[in-house]
């Protein structure tokens, strides 16, 4: 990974919004932009140098996680370490990310420096490396497609596995033991595996909710590889379903389908969402889709761009995204498909190819 390059990147997006320095704090974007991977650090950019401060329980890890970046150990506070050397430094004008950065943290910095200097000091800026990371480089795309092989391995292994009469719990943990079998750091969220009237809950997480002779099982999960992450939902039936159900099923399919035909670069987030929503709509299914169409995937779950309705931010290749439109219909059954799918100079690639087709078990 080359993090000189994205350290000038973040450096540049500071300047040109008015910052001569910049402060990360949020740990994605810490291990983007150099490597650290601890839970408390703080890095500074400025005048082409890049300091991290962390304490004594990484003295290892910093140094050699962070490369190409100098390690500071702080004997006081992080923050308060950080806060100081950019005031010797001279920085004038330190950027930081409004968007991760809490009141309490904002007044912990600003109490860190002297008075004379703390107004004026601190810029609050829009998510200035989380906006970076929403292009993936060739590294990047590499985990991610292992990340969701490793995924889509795991489900089809469990098409097997699933059967009446087995708690979603026990769906969840098995399907969670067998991931971290597989080489996987962690799950990207809590697995969600809703069966019956409970797939109508759009994120109805594992419950000691038995699977039913009849009716719908969603599963949405995802696995961690090297940091990245990776987002999959599938929905099987069990037993013998009603005319009504595939009715819907197919609607949905559909409905994915053409949201993730739309894929391209240039395409705005919202024109995704319009193509997904249309098929619901046309089937009279739209007011049972409540949610936004997808989202970007990354070293978060959840990261830009946001696929939703009026969404203007246009696709570039090198993103990834999830398409996910729904339908969950209260106390009666839910459904929703979901794949990764990576924005190409062509138009897009499915990282998520298992079986989306109607499986009835």
């Amino acid at each position: 990974m080359n993090f000189r390059a994205r350290k000038t990147a973040a450096s540049r997006a500071a300047k040109a919004a008015g910052a001569d320095g910049l402060l990360v704090t949020h740990r994605p974007d810490l291990r983007y932009l150099c490597g650290f991977t601890g839970s408390n650090a703080a890095l500074v950019l400025a005048g082409g140098k890049s300091v991290l401060f962390t304490d004594g329980r990484y003295t290892v890890q910093a140094k050699s996680e962070a490369a190409g970046t100098r390690v500071v150990i702080a004997k006081k506070p992080v923050m308060t370490a950080a806060c100081e050397w950019i005031v010797e430094a001279g920085i004038q004008r330190c950027g930081f990310d409004a968007a991760v950065t809490t009141v309490a943290t904002l007044e912990a910095m600003r109490k860190a420096v002297p008075a004379k200097v703390r107004r004026g000091l601190f810029l609050a800026l829009e998510s200035p490396v989380s906006r970076l990371r929403q292009v993936k480089d060739a590294d990047e795309i590499r985990k991610m497609r292992a990340a969701a092989k490793l995924g889509c391995s795991l489900f089809d292994d469990m098409l097997g596995y699933l059967q009446p009469g087995l708690t979603e719990i026990d769906v969840a943990s098995t399907l969670e033991h067998r991931a971290r079998l597989a080489g996987a750091e962690a799950m990207s969220f809590p697995t969600i595996v809703a069966s019956g009237e409970r797939s109508a809950l759009p994120h109805g997480h594992a419950s000691m909710a038995k699977l039913p002779r009849r009716g719908f099982v969603t599963m949405d999960f995802g696995v961690v590889l090297d940091g990245y992450m990776s987002d999959m939902t599938r929905t099987i039936h069990l037993g013998k379903a009603q005319p009504e159900e595939r009715d819907v099923y197919d609607a949905v399919l559909e409905a994915q389908e053409a949201g993730v035909a739309m894929v391209a670069p240039g395409v705005t987030a919202g024109e995704i969402d319009e193509a997904a929503r249309s098929v619901l709509r046309r089937a009279g299914l739209d007011r049972w889709f409540t949610h936004s169409t997808g989202h970007g995937v990354g070293l978060e779950i959840h990261e830009g761009p946001r696929l939703a309705a009026k969404q203007t931010q246009k696709l570039e290749e090198g993103m990834v995204i999830t398409v996910e439109p729904g339908v969950y219909m209260p106390g009666q059954f839910g459904i929703r498909i979901e794949d990764m799918v990576l924005v190409t100079s062509r138009g897009y690639e499915i990282l998520t190819p298992s079986i989306k087709a109607w499986i009835e078990l």
